[in-house]
Formats: structure tokens, C-alpha cells, sequence
């Protein structure tokens, strides 16, 4: 495994994080502790130290599987980062939380879920300008990290073009920038890395791998069931993907690669990007993320050695 250092916080991540939406219920399929247990065992045995969660996949039930078998672990072996901002009600139905108020009862209900005194990187999670501009928000979010709850705070923005909450992220004292980057969706490269390398935050790079149209599985006419979440995908905009798909598999993944380790590999050596945080459904497909960091060779400006 390779690490970097997460921006100016003090955080050495895997480069490889483990993403944990599809332990809230909505990829498709309900998971058992016993199944997150051996997804999160293999994902350390590789090495890998960062695990990225939300409140609102499933109303903390993600937070829960990862607290469970933290409780059960060394914790320090473990980089948490976690989300506020929305309630879950059921199945792709939120309500959004960024009042000051609600959002220490959200604290308050993460810690105790995750099982934790602490929260490595707690994130405002995809939230409208209004919301984040709230100084109010961001005046409580430090008496949080004062009092220990907290030790660093970080943006996943919901638009990949969100450069007014990115610019602030200096004044609001956010380190970190959340952000959806791959091969199809190259839109941060524009305007938010940019400013993420001029201000020296990290950038974590969520949906690695398109929602796995990039994982080289699916051809142009796929059709995926009513209980995978591509279901609801615009069927159109699908199958361009995968048309594009074929494209860049032909043309840009080297003989003898699988498309989803190079795709991960991809994301991994632009400047600008700390660390890759695919889901992953099993404990073999930890294996096959973490293999991406054997084609990430040359060196990077956030890398750090440990031994």
C-alpha cells in the first residue's frame, strides 16, 4: 500500500480508502456485520486505513456496521471520515440537517454509532451554498473540534464544479475536498484542483470508477435489474458511457490490465488527488481496489513513506 499525506491536516492515508454507501441498503442489498467484518479485515490486512461513511447511508446503519467492528479492533489502526448534513427516511429519501443545532445532534449520533470518542474528518456533505456559507455552522463545527469530538473537518461538494465552497475552505477551516472524479468525469480538473493545490487541501476522489461502468464489466445495452441503483440511471446517458467505455478500454488500458485497477490508478496520479474511495460489495473486491496501487509508479507531491 502506498500513503499520502490528507492536505494540511496530519492524517497519513491509504491511497486506497474503502467507500461504505452500500452498507445503507440502497446498492441493492442488505449487508450482515459478519459481511462488513470481513470486507473491513481484508481492507487492513492490504493495508488500507481509510474508511469513508455517512450518516445518511441508511439513518447511520453504515456507521453502525463500521462502529461494530471497530469496537472490536484497534481503533487507531483506522482513519474515520464521515458526513453531516441530511436525514435519512428511507430508500433515496433525505431531508437536509445543517442548521448548528442539528448538526451536534448529528455528531453526537455518529460518535455513538461508530463507537468512537472522535471523528478523524467530518465532512459537510453535499449542502447548498446558503447552508455553507452559515457562519454559525462553521463556529460550532470548531468548539466540536476544541472539545475533542472532531480533529479535522473537511467539504464533499455535490456539484464537481463547486468552486465557491472549495475557495472558502481556508476560511471555514475545511481541509479536506470530497469530490466526484474518474475518467468519464473529468470536471474538477477545471477549476476545484486548482484552487485544492493552491490552498494545499487533500481531495479525496469518490465514484472512482463511474458507479462501475468504468470496472470494464458492462458493454453498451446492459441492462441492470430494478434492485441496482443504475436501474434509476438515464438509460441514454448509459449507454454513451459505455460506449465511451469501450473506447478508452481499446485505447487507453495497457494489455494484461484490468480496466478497474487502471481506472483507480488514473485517478491516483493527478496532483491534485490524495486517495480513491471506491465501494466495494465483497472482500475480493477490496483485493482487486487495492491492486491499483501497483501501477502507481511515479512519484506524487503528497507521497510520504512509512514503514
Amino acid at each position: 500500500m502506498k500513503y499520502r499525506k490528507l492536505g494540511s491536516t496530519d492524517l497519513n492515508v491509504s491511497v486506497i480508502g474503502i467507500g461504505t454507501w452500500q452498507f445503507g441498503g440502497e446498492w441493492g442489498r442488505e449487508y450482515s456485520q459478519t459481511e462488513a467484518d470481513m470486507i473491513l479485515d481484508k481492507g487492513r490486512e492490504l493495508g488500507i486505513n481509510l474508511i469513508d461513511t455517512a450518516e445518511c447511508y441508511g439513518d447511520h446503519l453504515s456507521e453502525s456496521l463500521i462502529g461494530d467492528y471497530i469496537s472490536r479492533r484497534n481503533r487507531e489502526d483506522w482513519i474515520i471520515a464521515t458526513k453531516f448534513g441530511h436525514h435519512f427516511h428511507e430508500r433515496f429519501t433525505r431531508t437536509d440537517v445543517f442548521g448548528a443545532e442539528g448538526v451536534v445532534a448529528q455528531l453526537d449520533a455518529s460518535l455513538k454509532a461508530l463507537q468512537t470518542d472522535y471523528i478523524d474528518l467530518y465532512q459537510f456533505h453535499s449542502g447548498p451554498d446558503q447552508a455553507f456559507d452559515n457562519d454559525e455552522l462553521w463556529t460550532v463545527l470548531d468548539k466540536q473540534i476544541a472539545v475533542g469530538k472532531i480533529r479535522f473537518l473537511g467539504t464533499s461538494i455535490g456539484s464537481n464544479d463547486n468552486l465557491h465552497q472549495t475557495e472558502a475552505s481556508s476560511k471555514v477551516n475545511s481541509r479536506v475536498i470530497q469530490v466526484v472524479y474518474n475518467r468519464l468525469d473529468r470536471a474538477p480538473e477545471e477549476r476545484v484542483f486548482p484552487s485544492c493545490e493552491e490552498q494545499g487541501l487533500g481531495v479525496l476522489a469518490r465514484v472512482p470508477l463511474a458507479s462501475g461502468y468504468l470496472s470494464g464489466k458492462y458493454r453498451p445495452g446492459a441492462v441492470f435489474g430494478d434492485n441496482d441503483v443504475r436501474h434509476r440511471h438515464d438509460k441514454e446517458s448509459t449507454r454513451l458511457k459505455l460506449l465511451e467505455v469501450e473506447h478508452i478500454q481499446r485505447e487507453e488500458v495497457p494489455q494484461g490490465v484490468t480496466m478497474a485497477s487502471w481506472a483507480l490508478a488514473w485517478c491516483l496520479k493527478h496532483p491534485a488527488v490524495t486517495a480513491v474511495i471506491p465501494g466495494c460489495k465483497d472482500a475480493e473486491q477490496v483485493e482487486a481496489n487495492a491492486k491499483a496501487v501497483e501501477l502507481v509508479s511515479e512519484p506524487h507531491p503528497q507521497d510520504i513513506n512509512i514503514k
